[in-house]
């Protein structure tokens, strides 16, 4: 393939990709201009469908780990939000703010909870469903596979319990730009780890490079990793871990064959570079993942099907 037909495959994912550091320092001052997130100690509950379920999944343990309060991360579809779990706020996460899981959830509750939405497009129907809205147009995509909106809305959820994310900002300027090794892009699996809010970014990682490589990947909480999983490393196979490892995992590891990698860099950063490996894959592999197969940039329901 020649190096126009290849620059010509995701060209959406790539500009978008790269320009997430730039988008953190924005949402982390924005952050900290609003007070529009829970007040500490209040139980909340947050929502979101595909990638925006991951970022989810990765704020409540950060916000329950700062301190902050009872914090419960639902898939949308499957959210149990009733008045006798005693939720003061349900926080949604929604890049084109026209999901229909997450639009009939926010119907449901209007009245009842109070409701925060991120949300990309803010022409979309959920700025009128929400009661306050987090407004991130300049995250927005044009890609149907996710990088940026999703990494902002973290950054600015982060940073409002408190979590200092200078050093992801920095460590992301080059990780988004750094080649690619050979063995990264001829690997025949990829199996993501992560810990405590870094479960989140592990489950995340595994779906970027299924939904634009079609690879097979899975993603585990790192300590349950030995508990089966660690059955299918090998050779040729990647093993990626987000954050500190747990004691004993890298000389396991060793014994597998399979590439195991844990950098010293910040996890939110090395999820960006998981952006750039996936992209280069899908390039190698001849695939376009601003147009993957099946998908779509957002899933709205048929309700007459």
């Amino acid at each position: 393939m020649s190096e126009t037909a290849v620059s010509d495959l995701g060209p959406f994912m790539e500009a978008e990709l790269t320009s997430q550091p730039e988008v953190w320092a924005r949402a982390i001052a924005q952050a900290r201009e609003e007070s529009l997130l829970p007040a500490d100690g209040q139980r909340v509950a947050v929502i979101g469908c595909g990638t925006s379920w991951f970022m989810a999944q990765s704020y409540a343990a950060a916000r329950e780990s700062a301190g902050k309060g009872v914090t419960d991360a639902f898939a949308a579809s499957e959210a149990f939000l009733g008045g006798d779990r005693g939720y003061d706020a349900v926080i949604a996460i929604t890049r084109s703010g026209t999901t229909t899981e997450v639009l009939e959830v926010l119907a449901e509750l209007k009245g009842t909870v109070r409701t925060v939405a991120l949300v990309g497009d803010t022409s979309s129907p959920i700025m009128a469903l929400a009661d306050a809205v987090v407004a991130l147009p300049y995250a927005d995509e044009k890609s149907v596979v996710q990088t940026r909106f999703a990494t902002t809305a973290l950054a600015y959820l982060l940073t409002g319990v408190g979590v200092d994310l200078s050093a992801a900002v920095e460590d992301a300027k080059a990780a988004v730009t750094a080649p690619v090794e050979q063995e990264l892009i001829d690997a025949e699996q990829f199996t993501f780890l992560g810990t405590g809010w870094t479960v989140g970014l592990a489950h995340e990682a595994g779906l970027k490079m299924r939904e634009a490589v079609q690879g097979w990947t899975e993603s585990y909480p790192a300590k349950e990793y030995r508990h089966g999983p660690i059955s299918i490393a090998a050779p040729n196979r990647v093993t990626w871990m987000f954050g500190r490892q747990p004691e004993g995992l890298e000389k396991d590891m060793e014994k597998t064959g399979a590439r195991y990698i844990n950098n010293d860099v910040h996890p939110l950063a090395e999820l960006a570079r998981v952006h750039r490996v996936t992209l280069e894959r899908a390039r190698a592999r001849g695939m376009n993942p601003d147009l993957p197969r099946n998908l779509t940039r957002s899933v709205i329901l048929d309700e007459t099907a």
